[in-house]
């Protein structure tokens, strides 16, 4: 059978697959376009396989909240360079994947992944990259109120952020979500710090006010002084609030008779080691077969 150009065209619309690839899938399918879709998915399937032992730590994160503020969620959606990071396909598959989450109230990762994995290796096979949908955080607060915030450029957003508040209003809750966002406080009070943590960043200051030269009797001040500021960096309520650092969140929530019940937090790529790649050598290893 003669493959036309206009069938060529018909499965490259189906499939956003290239030209080449259709028509080679065509050929080897003897026209029948279903037949051809069928065995490109499946080879999309074998690629994807291959491309899940490569780093993928770019991406994007999508904040997705309900019109009441009663349900939200911030899910990270991984790939390898930044360049499929700013492409459409990418970015639509991504912002799906977190309205269905929030419309089925998907709270679990791994059932995210199982209900989006088609679409996922599809995609996979369309762009050439591995792509991951590697974390979840969905909270729902009937009697009360949840902030979002994204934070982002043209390129797409890269911190998400959402805060639950019991009572409170649905600004201030934005509000501290954009504070979490910006100042990134990994715990709501200096009670939730481990004392394996303070014990360490003890050790630390005291070596660095002995190495300043301090005079001995004034070392256990000096560096509870800094531990206590390094406590007040790191947890939110003892954060000053960007928006008016007269005042911390924590003097903030008591004006306006709320309270956090929960906070998170995703960067995209934390906590992925980057591999380092010699573009050079990379190139010219394929060069080279």
């Amino acid at each position: 059978m003669t493959i036309t150009a206009a069938l060529v065209k018909e499965l490259r619309d189906r499939t956003s697959a290239g030209m080449m690839e259709c028509k080679r899938a065509l050929s080897e399918a003897g026209g029948d376009i279903e037949k051809a879709i069928e065995a490109m998915r499946k080879a999309g399937q074998a690629k994807a396989v291959k491309k899940a032992s490569r780093t993928a730590a770019e991406g994007t994160v999508v904040v997705l909240c309900a019109d009441d503020n009663k349900r939200a969620l911030v899910v990270e959606i991984n790939c390898e360079t930044d360049f499929v990071a700013r492409e459409e396909r990418f970015n639509q598959f991504a912002k799906e994947t977190a309205i269905k989450a929030l419309e089925h109230c998907i709270q679990e990762v791994e059932v995210l992944q199982q209900a989006t994995d088609q679409a996922r290796l599809n995609l996979v096979a369309q762009l050439g990259e591995n792509i991951t949908v590697r974390r979840l955080a969905f909270y729902e607060m009937p009697e009360g109120v949840i902030g979002s915030y994204g934070h982002g450029d043209a390129n797409g957003v890269r911190i998400g952020a959402l805060v639950v508040l019991k009572q409170g209003s649905a600004d201030l809750a934005r509000d501290l979500a954009m504070q979490v966002a910006a100042m990134n406080p990994e715990f709501l009070t200096a009670l939730d710090i481990p004392e394996a943590r303070l014990h360490k960043e003890r050790e630390i200051f005291t070596v660095q006010t002995l190495e300043e030269g301090k005079p001995e009797a004034m070392i256990g001040k000096i560096v509870e002084g800094k531990l206590k500021k390094f406590a007040m960096e790191l947890t939110l309520l003892e954060q000053s609030f960007i928006k008016d650092p007269s005042k911390t969140v924590g003097t903030l929530l008591k004006e306006s008779n709320a309270e956090v019940q929960a906070f998170v937090r995703f960067e995209v790529g934390e906590g992925i080691e980057k591999k380092e790649d010699n573009f050079v050598q990379e190139v010219m290893a394929q060069v080279h077969g």
